[in-house]
């Protein structure tokens, strides 16, 4: 299950283990298509934690790591950034990168 947090839960969760942080908005067609995508490797990747963020309802945080395209999908372990996927991305691809870094 991806879970949309805000900030505050992002700084106490997102930050423990392994998580995938997509930030998108509502309005952004292709980050519609790749939430089901996302749905799907949660459900698969169960030693992931899959996380969403609004951009518009949390600027300061996306600003904080330089999110200025969407969607963008950041990949953390213990709080630190290892990569970010910007733009729709088939599911191989980014499962790819996510068992890459893991």
């Amino acid at each position: 299950m991806v879970k949309k947090i805000n900030t505050k839960e992002f700084n106490e969760e997102a930050v423990k283990g392994i998580s995938v942080v997509d930030f998108s908005a509502t309005w952004c067609g292709p980050c519609k298509m790749l939430a089901p995508i996302l749905e799907g490797l949660s459900e698969e990747m169960t030693e992931v934690s899959f996380y969403n963020v609004d951009v518009d309802e949390e600027d300061a945080l996306s600003e904080q790591y330089g999110i200025t395209n969407i969607p963008a999908v950041l990949v953390m372990k213990d709080g630190v950034k290892l990569d970010i996927l910007v733009g729709f991305k088939p599911k191989d691809v980014i499962k790819g990168e996510i068992e890459a870094l893991l």
